[in-house]
């Protein structure tokens, strides 16, 4: 179910971003409150995160059984890789939420209040319709993570006014995808989704954002990643003694913040926006639980 839903808000990330980051200007931030800009803003949030809800129950929820609600506990599974896409997708729904109303002149309070909060509220409500399902149930990790990829985006906001720090993304083939294909994606894009054994997730720092009296360069970040390997299937213990044990990876490297590059070019802008979420591959230093460290000189 988490990876159904985490297609639906991948594209909405996608394509709301795109929308947003153009530079005609109808979208071209408003000074002072825009009352049609907001309640436009309102209806159309509302009519989308209804219609994926729907869309959820119709192509999903209806083929399996109900049951009272209830949770159920999945911490173990897939070595947290699943929460950190949860972290990951709140935080940018939020970002989402909290710019699109930036947009509409809406005050910085009312941001963070009713913006920044909508990744933590849409993916929290996909929660309970997991824990009225009789085969899911919904996942204490999952809204713990939800809550925590909120709580950097806000905190960031009350300490210091903007995003020093950042979540990012990035993803390699691997074999074992072609090992449980239905599972963990029969070609690139599923499996960019889905297996979890190829996704790394970031907390990228930008260095000058730190320190804005110094020369480093405004676009230069070090990135620390955590990923896993060997998992064909979610429990930790497999069920196969044959299979690979599992493994966490701890990484080091350096990255770059595309929006804080300088360019006159407004396309150029807009594009360095939309795909900032993407770690820049680069060196990078790798430290895992099998006890080896190894220097990737590319690393995606």
């Amino acid at each position: 179910m988490k990876k159904k839903s985490f297609v639906f808000c991948w594209l909405s990330l996608l394509v709301t971003t795109f929308c947003y980051g153009q530079e005609a200007p109808f979208f071209k931030k408003s000074d002072t409150l825009n009352a049609k800009r907001r309640n436009a803003v309102i209806i159309s949030e509302s009519v989308l995160a209804s219609g994926t809800l729907l869309a959820l129950n119709e192509l999903w929820y209806k083929d399996y059984a109900q049951s009272n609600f209830h949770f159920k506990n999945d911490n173990n599974d897939w070595k947290q890789m699943d929460k950190a896409g949860h972290f990951m997708t709140s935080y940018y729904l939020g970002k989402i939420g909290m710019d699109v109303l930036d947009w509409t002149g809406v005050s910085k309070r009312n941001q963070l209040i009713y913006g920044a909060t909508l990744g933590f509220t849409f993916l929290t409500t996909v929660e309970v319709l997991d824990g009225f399902s009789k085969e899911w149930g919904a996942s204490p990790g999952d809204i713990i993570a939800n809550a925590a990829g909120t709580s950097l985006l806000v905190g960031q906001e009350l300490l210091w006014n903007e995003q020093r720090i950042t979540v990012k993304y990035s993803f390699h083939q691997t074999s074992y995808a072609k090992q449980r294909p239905k599972t963990l994606g029969e070609n690139f894009l599923q499996q960019s989704l889905k297996d979890y054994n190829g996704q790394t997730y970031w907390l990228s720092a930008n260095i000058w954002s730190f320190h804005k009296e110094s020369n480093f360069p405004k676009w230069l970040n070090v990135a620390f990643g955590y990923g896993a390997e060997g998992m064909l299937y979610g429990e930790t213990r497999q069920t196969n003694p044959t299979l690979q044990t599992p493994y966490r990876q701890f990484y080091l490297s350096l990255d770059l913040d595309l929006t804080k590059i300088d360019t006159k070019s407004k396309i150029l802008q807009s594009v360095f926006s939309i795909v900032n979420f993407i770690k820049i591959p680069s060196p990078t230093l790798e430290f895992n639980t099998k006890g080896q460290i190894k220097l990737h000189y590319l690393f995606f």
